[in-house]
């Protein structure tokens, strides 16, 4: 069961850049002993999706900020997992730790030495700038500071700086950056760049990255979206025409609010939500570790294997299917040259193929991958969404996208099996890492 409490009604006039909006994260980067995980989670989430001019300023990423933060919790978890061994290490070859190296000094090392150590693998250049990689060195000398100088200490910065370096090289040449644009075409059903824009996905390259667990990027490759002359599709078209305009009479106040609640950037919004979780659920910074790096590794490969769908498929979005309705080939649809969807504009719709839901790729998989964890799906939580200032309470892990797929539609942005099928992508993604990684180790 879900329930919503608001704290404003008003409407957002404008957000940030495509469905993975980034949004500041305010809180401070101020580490605390025995909280380092969720400390450099909080850092790592800072760095990596705050714009520049955010407090503290970060890179600004969208999707590609996910493909590091995987990075980085997956050399946090290979650190402390040294430490305690009780499961099977991301990475193999790290050298040997001593069960008694302090964990806090681990993780801070770790999550501190990948990213200020990113790069752009096609220019050489790192990815953050002096200001951000400034701050978190001030983070890390801060943690660092708390914890008691001698062979644990030592020990624990050790191991991370060695987990740290074995990502950094393990992801070296993996197909980042590589300059990549999705099919244009100007057939019915095909996709083209949408307004106002008219830009092609600058991050399309994310479809040729090397996956991290997964044996290809197209391993999970979707059923694809409805044919145009099919009753299926005609039906997904009239539902998306009516409740996902902006000027719908038939949307109800409730389903607005639902659909503005799921605009903020979804990667920054669940590690943020998992960080209450972990603490509600009182687990242990090796637990913690172990979480977040299934969380963050798994939505990587999630969309990975979703920008592959993307391009394989390469569909029209509702805007463009609309305001081409009559000449789509199915005389049962009714075009409507002016459609607008809900979803703010500028920006507008996102610039890449509709099928299939990149946030419910991520959702979907995120939120699997923590039922996996906790071997149940029922987790009681709530989730603040920085977008339109309001909380939602869940029961149920797998509840989220069953939101977020309903979301997409009412901002008029997807058809609903591109994302009840990008959910289906995240779970089968999330069942493969839980039956290939992350296994107990006597």
């Amino acid at each position: 069961m879900t329930t919503t409490r608001t704290t404003t009604r008003t409407w957002i006039a404008v957000l940030a850049f495509m469905m993975l909006s980034v949004l500041v994260v305010k809180t401070p980067a101020n580490a605390t002993p025995g909280d380092s995980v969720r400390d450099w989670n909080l850092n790592a989430n800072n760095a990596l999706f705050n714009p520049a001019t955010g407090s503290p300023p970060g890179a600004g990423m969208a999707l590609p900020g996910l493909l590091h933060l995987a990075m980085v919790q997956g050399a946090v978890y290979d650190a402390v997992n040294a430490i305690d061994g009780g499961y099977q290490p991301y990475l193999e070859g790290l050298p040997a730790a001593s069960p008694t190296d302090s964990v806090d000094a681990a993780v801070t090392t770790a999550a501190h030495d990948v990213l200020v150590g990113l790069t752009n693998p096609v220019t050489d250049v790192l990815l953050l700038s002096v200001a951000t990689r400034d701050w978190l060195d001030d983070a890390r000398d801060k943690s660092l500071a708390t914890i008691p100088d001698g062979a644990s200490k030592t020990g624990g910065i050790a191991i991370g700086a060695a987990a740290a370096q074995a990502m950094l090289d393990a992801r070296e040449d993996d197909g980042r950056f590589e300059p990549s644009s999705f099919p244009v075409g100007a057939d019915p059903g095909q996709w083209r760049p949408t307004p106002p824009g008219f830009v092609n996905d600058p991050f399309a390259w994310v479809a040729n990255v090397d996956p991290f667990m997964i044996e290809s990027s197209s391993q999970f490759r979707t059923d694809g979206p409805n044919a145009l002359t099919s009753d299926a599709y005609t039906t997904e078209y009239d539902e998306v025409k009516e409740l996902g305009s902006l000027v719908s009479a038939s949307r109800t106040p409730e389903q607005t609010a639902l659909a503005l609640f799921y605009i903020e950037n979804s990667i920054v919004m669940l590690n943020r939500t998992f960080r209450t979780v972990v603490v509600d659920e009182d687990l242990s910074q090796v637990d913690q570790a172990r979480l977040f790096a299934r969380l963050n590794l798994t939505a990587a490969d999630a969309s990975i294997n979703c920008w592959d769908d993307k391009a394989h498929y390469a569909f029209w979005r509702p805007i463009t299917a609309i305001r081409l309705g009559n000449d789509d080939t199915n005389p049962a649809t009714v075009g409507d040259p002016s459609w607008t969807p809900l979803f703010p504009t500028p920006p507008g719709t996102p610039p890449y193929p509709d099928h299939p839901s990149g946030y419910n790729c991520i959702t979907g998989s995120m939120m699997n991958a923590a039922k996996d964890f906790f071997g149940t799906n029922k987790v009681a939580f709530t989730i603040h969404s920085a977008s339109s200032n309001a909380d939602r309470d869940y029961t149920r892990l797998t509840d989220v996208y069953k939101d977020t797929i309903d979301a997409r539609i009412y901002l008029g942005i997807h058809f609903r099996t591109p994302d009840v099928q990008g959910a289906v992508l995240g779970k089968k993604v999330a069942a493969w890492v839980d039956k290939h990684f992350f296994q107990p180790v006597d």
